[in-house]
């Protein structure tokens, strides 16, 4: 269905996290977050940002994001008639990196065109093949041991699938060791966060003894020969994650054999039409893929959710209830998990929740406005 952006609003929220997080980057207590409103004819279409409040994970950061979607990305498309959302992400192709921002708008899209469908997002992106999404939880670096151990409990009663801890150096082996001993059955994985080099290698061969889903990308962002050498070394999958950012990336990877399975995100790559490209390239050779998650807020939740209905979307991904991470949400409708680790997709217009506008407007503390010419 063809549309035209009349207008895109920019909103800047603070969200304080119920704990808080901590990954090899360091710790967070809160978020600051950019939310994306395209309007055409009158109907909202919303989209996240996942840029983190630092350059860390990449060079992307919530400063960054405003005025790149302000001066570049909006002038592009604003105006101008689309003939589906998987259009959009071309218009600013030729902008280098600035993936997250570009696909916040580029996700706000195709929410906008489900809605105008009046159709669930999962089904404007070509999903439903999976009407259930199983879950894992993402669990930062703790104060101790013991305050991991009681996390990971509180994890699993709740029903969660999938156990993803933090590592770092100092933070790994015996740390392992210790959850491993204590649940010597669940399902878990490692992510280091390009926390390691090569010479590494033993280190993170040691980790082959704990019987992990996978180590999550140990080695550089940047970095793909690396990684294929250090997986013939290693017997636990590697998964890559900052290192693909595209649908390229991911068939490069491959053919090196640099890991087994891979994340997605759908800020990291750009969108929803990059996102469903990988999807594909890993799904005709093989590979696994899960939906990452970076700590997004209601709107960004329920866009991992849609993308996570694909075919191959086959492993527990960091999708995870709202009540983990927020004391309230901007959708009216918090994302829940089920007893048994799940969440029901909802079959609700666009990405299938309420926004809680007042509540927004209460946590907004920058706001902009781009009309059509």
């Amino acid at each position: 269905m063809a549309f035209v952006i009349d207008q895109i609003k920019l909103r800047h929220i603070q969200m304080p996290l119920v704990h808080f997080f901590q990954t090899s980057f360091g710790r967070t207590y809160a978020r600051d977050i950019v939310l994306v409103e395209v309007i055409s004819g009158g109907v909202s279409g919303w989209g996240e940002v996942t840029a983190g409040e630092n350059p860390f994970y990449n060079e992307e950061w919530t400063g960054s994001v405003w005025p790149l979607l302000r001066d570049y990305v909006a002038p592009r498309v604003i105006g101008q008639e689309f003939q589906a959302a998987s259009e959009v992400a071309a218009r600013s192709a030729h902008i280098r990196g600035h993936l997250m921002a570009r696909g916040g708008l580029e996700a706000a899209c195709w929410d906008l065109e489900a809605r105008l469908k009046g159709i669930p997002l999962y089904k404007a992106i070509g999903g439903g093949a999976i009407k259930e999404i199983a879950c894992g939880v993402s669990i930062g670096i703790q104060d101790s041991v013991d305050q991991l151990l009681g996390k990971i409990e509180t994890e699993l009663n709740a029903g969660y699938r999938r156990i993803k801890m933090k590592i770092a150096p100092g933070w790994d082996v015996e740390v392992i060791r210790a959850v491993r001993a204590r649940f010597p059955k669940v399902l878990l994985t490692a992510d280091a966060n390009s926390a390691y080099t090569l010479a590494d290698w033993e280190l993170l061969a040691a980790l082959d003894e704990f019987d992990l889903m996978m180590i999550e990308q140990p080695l550089a962002h940047d970095e793909i020969i690396d990684h294929a050498e250090l997986q013939a070394k290693l017997k636990t999958p590697i998964c890559l994650d900052e290192c693909i950012r595209s649908a390229h990336q991911a068939e490069q990877a491959i053919r090196l054999g640099a890991g087994k399975i891979i994340n997605i995100k759908l800020g990291r790559v750009g969108g929803f039409t990059e996102a469903i490209k990988v999807h594909d390239v890993c799904r005709a050779h093989g590979i696994p893929v899960w939906c990452g998650g970076m700590l997004e807020s209601g709107i960004g939740r329920a866009h991992n959710i849609a993308l996570s209905t694909l075919p191959n979307f086959i492993l527990p991904g960091d999708v995870s209830a709202s009540k983990r991470y927020w004391k309230q949400e901007v959708i009216t409708t918090p994302v829940e998990v089920s007893a048994h680790g799940t969440i029901t997709v909802s079959e609700g217009i666009g990405f299938g929740y309420g926004i809680d506008l007042a509540f927004l407007d209460s946590i907004s503390i920058r706001r902009e406005t781009i009309n059509k010419p």
